[in-house]
């Protein structure tokens, strides 16, 4: 079972051939026996899960059963859940258990998915190898049969390894800056961020509210769009929450891709990116042109600033809502403190890691007086002809395509004492998020046995086409059934 889709396990559960009961317990015992090796998971919420399996199984029998109702799945621990603890992957948040749920966290509640629990993180966020999580750094399954241990990407790399091993079909994910689509790649999994607004951040524990959005990562395009049917939605909660119709995400998936007009923007096939790497991604595209699609070169001129106005801005929106863990009313806080001004410099020294404090001194100088019009303000304008490119592009093309990531998965350790280095993973996901529109990662080869990544870009609120392309694509190659030894 657990080589199922989302999809399949939906169909198997309304045929009555296997229980929710029965597959959530299944998906347990291999997480107990598996997860040792990954690390993916920072709580386990077994009891919880089979009494909402059992409910799902009752949901059922009476005939009141959505696609989700009994599916197994997980949440990234950045989304508040009701009595779970929600650790962020800091010190800082360590024992914090939310009395309330995030939207998100709401949505599949009465979708009636069962939670196996919460997957681990890059702190806060903040990271592209999930190495800066307190509760430890997760492992990418792929490159463990040769004994390499190797990044799974971040933010997200809990959720993205979860799905790569099998310990879950789905997880959830949020992506500020290729938190999704780079694990993804990295992972050889499918992964989609939506248009910013289009799922609701009520609840989402934030890092940079102009930038983050929540999404999925799963095995295929197909099981994305039935993630992204339960997540999207307008929330009142949620100032930055857009009120548009949801269409079903799945209703348009097996239209043909006849006409499809494809850009490659040439600032992302530059000597930044491996022959090998390019071949792949070319190799992606020419499955297109199979498929019916035109392809012609396009260029976003802005997009070597992406990074530049990325690690302004991010970090600006950090320290301000980083603000909020100062020991006095949750979180965690420093033992005997002398006066206040000891209690907020202790607390905050002893519950941040080393990453999220660079991100909140660097944020913290571009809002000082004197540096905010010289850093925060220009990235602002600077954001502005990034969000233009795209616009133009589209006016040309239906979607943009290009590499996720510039190298494959890189070891674990390689590059954590080199933030730029490690800044420049995120070199090709980044303007998506200061543009605000969706983009998602789809399974496109390998490079010395390690999955690469295509990236589909979309203009917004154009996630069904994105899923309509990458799901053709899956119906021709099979990259994303492959699974590590």
């Amino acid at each position: 079972m657990h080589n199922k889709s989302v999809a399949e396990l939906s169909r198997e559960l309304e045929s009555g051939k296997i229980s929710s009961v029965e597959l959530t317990q299944q998906f347990l015992d291999r997480l107990k026996q598996e997860d040792s090796k990954y690390n993916s998971f920072i709580t386990v919420t077994e009891e919880q899960a089979l009494a909402d399996a059992q409910a799902a199984d009752a949901q059922r029998a009476a005939g009141n059963a959505t696609p989700w109702t009994g599916i197994p799945f997980a949440h990234k621990d950045i989304f508040c859940t009701n009595g779970v603890r929600t650790t962020c992957g800091s010190k800082m948040l360590e024992n914090f258990v939310p009395p309330y749920d995030a939207t998100v966290t709401d949505n599949f509640r009465k979708a009636g998915a069962v939670c196996l629990g919460k997957t681990n993180m890059d702190e806060f966020a903040m990271g592209s190898s999930n190495e800066s999580s307190h509760f430890g750094a997760v492992t990418n399954p792929w490159g463990l049969s040769k004994g390499e241990k190797r990044v799974p990407g971040g933010s997200s790399g809990g959720s993205a390894a979860a799905v790569a091993a099998r310990l879950v079909p789905a997880a959830t994910a949020t992506d500020t800056g290729g938190s999704i689509r780079q694990p993804a790649a990295l992972c050889g999994v499918t992964g989609l961020k939506p248009t910013y607004g289009r799922v609701s951040r009520y609840g989402m524990i934030a890092f940079a509210s102009s930038l983050d959005q929540g999404g999925a990562i799963a095995r295929t395009a197909e099981d994305n769009a039935l993630m992204l049917n339960v997540m999207a939605g307008f929330d009142p909660k949620d100032s930055t929450s857009l009120d548009r119709a949801v269409p079903d995400y799945t209703a348009t998936l097996n239209e043909p891709l006849k006409g499809l007009r494809i850009g490659l923007p040439k600032e992302y096939f530059s000597d930044q990116l491996s022959p090998a790497m390019e071949e792949q991604i070319r190799a992606a595209v020419r499955e297109y042109e199979k498929l019916g699609a035109t392809v012609k070169e396009v260029s976003l001129p802005n997009a070597k600033l992406a990074i530049a106005a990325y690690y302004v801005i991010a970090p600006a929106e950090a320290s301000a809502n980083l603000s909020r863990f100062d020991g006095v009313r949750y979180g965690y806080r420093c033992e005997d403190p002398k006066d206040l001004m000891d209690l907020y410099t202790r607390t905050r020294a002893e519950g941040f890691g080393t990453e999220v404090k660079r991100r909140i001194l660097v944020g913290t100088y571009a809002l000082s007086a004197g540096y905010f019009d010289a850093y925060y303000l220009k990235a602002q304008k600077v954001r502005r002809l990034i969000q233009q490119d795209f616009i133009n592009a589209f006016k040309e093309v239906d979607v943009l395509m290009s590499p996720t990531t510039p190298s494959p998965a890189f070891a674990l350790g390689e590059k954590t004492n080199d933030p730029v280095t490690m800044y420049l993973e995120d070199i090709f996901t980044i303007a998506i998020n200061l543009a605000g529109v969706p983009a998602m990662s789809v399974p496109a080869g390998f490079v010395d046995g390690l999955p690469v990544g295509l990236q589909i870009i979309g203009d917004y609120f154009s996630e069904a086409r994105l899923l309509n392309a990458a799901h053709q694509f899956q119906q021709v190659t099979d990259w994303h059934q492959r699974e590590p030894q």
